[in-house]
């Protein structure tokens, strides 16, 4: 896939500049330890032909809260990040794009601390992240982090060699995903996305302190909210999901998108009447801007 050409901007300290202009420095304490952090956020084009930022306001506070958590400086304000985002589709062009902040670490091949850190927001187009078809799932032999070896909850780059390693896992075994389970061996998330599984007409969704508490997650407490679906967290093991009736996962890239099956054990309800095929429904016409559940 073609990231970026000659002509695309991106928005690199405070300035828009080409992407193929622009360098990193090879010393960077990023590069060397994974020490930096990101955001994953999704631009639509709305109802209306306007475009639109999804929950920007979340994603930047993330951002900042994952940099203070690993200790990064951090000198950079939401709304001028969001403006500058907007600024960068406009001139790339893009409506229906993803859209990449990271915050990274200067030049530091030691373990002192950091007194600055940089900034670059990089865009792009993107299809379905996972495809658009039910998923085959398989129980990943990757753990999550042990939270407390990890600030689990920041989005941070280093986090994410365990998810290549599990994704990349279960595509060698003829799977489309992993699952991964936690340390006491209870279910934790996707390599990037959070799950939810249904059972006698009430999802269920692993309980936060070994997860990412994902965006997409909490909007989808909200639509299950309006929806007037009950939703449960908890721990849960692959014999409980097992026995559920339907799953998905969620999240900024993936959306919502349905599994056919966990360790080639099929879920037994159809898709288009499962409690998350309706979550996937709403949460398309709440980025689009289609009906009331957008405000």
């Amino acid at each position: 896939m073609n990231y970026y050409n000659s002509e695309t901007i991106i928005y690199h300290n405070g300035a828009f500049v080409k992407a193929a202009d622009t360098k990193v420095d090879l010393y960077g304490q990023s590069l060397h330890y994974g020490y930096s952090v990101f955001e994953g956020i999704r631009s639509y084009k709305t109802a209306n032909g306007a475009t639109k930022i999804f929950k920007p306001v979340e994603h930047f506070d993330r951002l900042k809260a994952s940099a203070e958590a690993i200790y990064l400086p951090y000198t950079y304000h939401s709304q001028e990040l969001i403006d500058a985002t907007y600024e960068v589709l406009k001139r790339n062009n893009q409506q229906d794009a993803y859209i990449r902040p990271v915050v990274y670490a200067p030049a530091n091949m030691s373990f002192a601390p950091n007194t600055e850190s940089f900034i670059v927001i990089e865009t792009w187009e993107m299809a379905p992240f996972l495809g658009d078809k039910l998923l085959k799932v398989v129980t990943s032999s990757f753990q999550r982090p042990n939270a407390k070896a990890f600030k689990i909850h920041a989005k941070a780059a280093g986090h994410y060699v365990n998810s290549i390693m599990a994704s990349q896992e279960a595509k060698r075994k003829g799977f489309d995903e992993a699952l991964l389970l936690d340390i006491y061996d209870h279910i934790a998330e996707g390599p990037g996305a959070n799950m939810f599984f249904e059972k006698d007409g009430v999802l269920h969704t692993p309980q936060l302190g070994n997860i990412l508490p994902g965006i997409t997650r909490a909007t989808v407490f909200e639509i299950c909210n309006e929806l007037n679906i009950p939703v449960v967290e908890g721990s849960y093991t692959i014999d409980q999901l097992k026995e559920a009736d339907s799953a998905f996962f969620c999240g900024t890239a993936a959306e919502v998108i349905g599994w056919e099956s966990i360790d080639d054990t099929v879920f037994p309800k159809a898709w288009k009447n499962t409690l998350g095929a309706k979550v996937q429904q709403a949460y398309t016409n709440l980025v689009h801007e289609k009906n009331d559940s957008s405000k």
